[in-house]
């Protein structure tokens, strides 16, 4: 069988498309749906993967906040800052990256 040259952009593109149609829907309705990124210390494979994620939020028109934290940051902050988040109304998904 032959390889399929697949062009990521393109599948990335469409992706992202279907999703602002989605989240347009959801908006009519009167949610916007939210995404609040928790990150704790300064790695900067970390910070490429979060700013892509935000770069991808904008482009469907979904809200995103980030929340940071030194790498010696008390574990207890950091579960009482994802805890509030919980709470948000306005954040419906919560990745942590370390």
């Amino acid at each position: 069988m032959p390889a399929k040259v697949i062009n990521g952009s393109a599948v990335a593109k469409q992706v992202r498309e279907e999703w602002r149609k989605r989240v347009d829907a959801l908006k009519a309705q009167g949610l916007r749906p939210g995404l609040a990124v928790v990150m704790v210390g300064d790695n900067p494979a970390s910070k490429v993967y979060v700013r892509n994620k935000f770069k991808a939020c904008n482009e469907v028109g979904l809200h995103s906040e980030l929340h940071t934290f030194p790498v010696d940051a008390a574990q207890e902050s950091i579960i009482s800052r994802i805890q509030e988040l919980d709470r948000n109304p306005a954040i419906h998904g919560i990745p942590t990256s370390v």
